[in-house]
């Protein structure tokens, strides 16, 4: 299968959008709501709690994984990538969201003038800056850390005016740099895309992962025949959680566009 890793809710926007180019293979979806959020915590933290999942899933029969969340693809895949797979899945592989949004910014982008807006653990991270000045120094990045958004998206209330407040707190300073083209930073944020447009510059590309991660694994899997001929293909998906309340069903509800079923599990 095709493991999607999340540390809450987000990354089922991730996976809707794997659905709509690859609906033919088999996913299995984690998400460690127990123990959301992950953009306060630290490092070490971050990188213990994503190595469990991953090998979770990897007990599971996933062949692949996609780590959904922005926290753990800036925290923890490099650990994970170089450290844990050679000793213990040289096989298998873990990919993250905050390269392919990276590439796909930088290819949008007409002035170089780059916006990212994350969780506090993403931007303190530095990932995005880092990335993008890894292919073109140039390029200049502003950053703004959202540490309400998620909490206001988990709660519901994203279409109220707490959320226009807090965006328009967000965003000013962005705003003012001119920037042309703004990075979602956490997977939370494309349910506040059309809100996000509106507190911006009408010709400023917005880049949500799902959607060019998508795109990105469509990719990698014709470059990589032997981990693609690996997968089963009989559109099944399963769905995981570490809790289950019935907020998680509103919140799966919301990011997938209709009900799911999830399982309770112990990482």
């Amino acid at each position: 299968m095709i493991g999607v890793f999340d540390s809450g809710f987000g990354g089922l926007a991730v996976l809707r959008e794997f659905f709509r180019v690859l609906p033919e293979y088999d996913y299995l979806y984690l998400g460690d709501n127990a123990r959301i959020p992950y953009g306060t915590r630290s490092d070490t933290v971050v990188v213990q709690f994503t190595r469990q999942a991953v090998e979770y899933l990897f007990q599971q029969g996933c062949v692949l994984i996609i780590l959904a969340c922005h926290t753990a693809s800036a925290k923890a895949l490099r650990a994970i990538q170089q450290q844990y797979l050679p000793r213990h899945y040289p096989a298998n592989r873990v990919l993250g969201v905050v390269i392919p949004t990276v590439e796909a910014a930088l290819a949008r982008s007409a002035s170089g003038r780059i916006g990212v807006i994350g969780t506090e653990g993403t931007v303190a991270s530095n990932s995005f800056k880092i990335e993008l000045r890894k292919l073109d120094p140039r390029i200049q990045v502003f950053q703004q850390a959202c540490p309400l958004l998620v909490p206001i998206i988990e709660s519901g209330e994203q279409e109220g005016e707490v959320a226009d407040l807090m965006l328009r707190k967000y965003l000013t300073p962005l705003t003012t740099q001119d920037i042309d083209t703004l990075i979602l930073g956490c997977t939370h944020y494309s349910i506040l895309k059309p809100k996000i447009q509106t507190y911006v510059a009408p010709q400023v590309q917005i880049i949500c992962s799902g959607e060019v991660t998508a795109m990105k694994l469509v990719d990698y899997l014709r470059r990589h025949p032997e981990i693609e001929s690996r997968l089963s293909r009989q559109g099944r998906r399963s769905y995981l959680t570490t809790d289950l309340t019935p907020r998680f069903q509103d919140l799966a509800s919301l990011f997938m566009g209709q009900a799911i079923e999830a399982e309770v599990v112990q990482l």
